[in-house]
């Protein structure tokens, strides 16, 4: 028999102040996305698909590479890679810098911290050429990632980002590479959020120089991510800010000046605190509810989500959110572990959301043949399962 079980949704979440959504919010920016990480759902957009130069908000993906190779065990924080005169001509040049000297041998960690904290163009490359050889092959290897993760309209033509008619991207592809960033290393992601790095450098005092992000320095909550700029495309940024169980992550392009980037930038994340929820309705691997069991050695299973589900709606409209379960119960025994017992369906407004598939958290043995026979007798009787 098709079973309709309706589950209330216990709801743990920070209030922030409530604004009335309005239609006509704005961002002073070309180009603007904003996502709520934990649900990934979009609050924002603006051209999202417009195509851009990412100026420095392409060494995120500089890091990412390097992240990938240390998980896989094929670099480490400790190896050293060699300065070369292409890597240090960029220090001398006006561009952000890292201030490397030619023939250093510099930690894959420092170069790390020089390009997240302190911009640096020089270690950009000396990062690239210790990994790939060229920064040309490096380029090749970042663009290969971006189109592994899902970004299809981004093309890498250099590892920092400065002027190059090929160095392309979206703010949409732009999230993704920073949603990748924090979801897959949240240990290196910790890097974006430090205030400032000391470089103790070769045949000089050592140098500190300030994280470039103006949000850090805000007590918002933003730990993250990168700034950038070019003459053509103006200011650029993407954030990330984290309010308790919440966190948003924005990219923005087209700023027309520094002191707009970051004004609008925290207008914009603020907006998404203050406008929207974040509600956890499952866990991943966590007990969700029980499911009725027929014949079996226990009345009742237990049933959980593959993935953690969350959904985002607008503030003051928890009431509209609700979820089902429906499953063909009771579910007779045999019942194996991990077996898709039942269909979490979540709907909005009456709207349907998503659905989701509920598997067994144990397995139950079916009855032996007497309490089978003794079972079917009392439902005939008394119709209790």
């Amino acid at each position: 028999m098709k079973k309709i079980l309706t589950v209330s949704i216990l709801v743990f979440f920070t209030i922030f102040n409530t604004k009335i959504y309005s239609t006509e919010f704005d961002i002073k920016a070309k180009t603007v996305i904003l996502q709520d990480y934990l649900s990934g759902k979009i609050l924002f957009e603006k051209n999202p698909d417009l195509k851009i130069f990412p100026a420095s908000m392409t060494k995120i993906m500089t890091t990412i590479i390097a992240f990938d190779l240390i998980k896989q065990g094929q670099l480490s924080l400790d190896d050293k890679f060699f300065v070369s005169e292409n890597a240090w001509r960029l220090s001398q040049a006006g561009y952000s810098s890292m201030f490397i000297m030619v023939g250093d041998e510099i930690s894959v960690e420092n170069l790390l911290k020089g390009i997240i904290v302190s911009s640096g163009n020089d270690a950009c490359i000396a990062l690239a050429e210790g990994i790939a050889g060229t920064e040309e092959e490096f380029a090749i290897m970042m663009t290969s990632k971006a189109n592994e993760i899902g970004m299809t309209n981004t093309n890498f033509a250099n590892s920092s980002g400065i002027n190059h008619p090929d160095n392309l991207s979206t703010v949409k592809d732009i999230l993704i590479m920073s949603d990748y960033l924090i979801r897959n290393y949240p240990d290196f992601y910790e890097y974006f959020a430090e205030l400032e790095f000391t470089w103790d450098r070769t045949g000089g005092d050592p140098i500190t120089q300030g994280n470039r992000n103006p949000l850090l320095y805000k007590n918002i909550g933003a730990d993250g991510i990168k700034t950038g700029f070019l003459s053509y495309e103006k200011y650029s940024l993407a954030s990330s800010i984290k309010k308790k169980n919440r966190r948003l992550i924005a990219v923005a392009s087209g700023f027309k000046t520094r002191n707009s980037r970051s004004k609008e930038s925290q207008k914009l994340l603020t907006w998404g605190l203050t406008n929207f929820d974040t509600i956890e309705i499952a866990k991943k691997g966590a007990d969700f509810t029980e499911l009725d069991v027929w014949l079996g050695q226990s009345d009742k299973v237990t049933v959980y989500s593959e993935t953690d589900i969350y959904k985002t709606i607008k503030k003051a409209r928890l009431n509209k959110l609700k979820t089902k379960i429906l499953y063909n119960g009771p579910v007779e025994a045999p019942i194996r572990k991990d077996d898709v017992l039942a269909k979490l369906v979540i709907s909005y407004e009456d709207n349907i959301l998503s659905e989701h598939d509920l598997l067994a958290s144990k397995s139950i043995k079916k009855l032996n043949i007497i309490s089978r026979i003794l079972k079917s007798i009392n439902y005939l009787i008394w119709g209790d399962v």
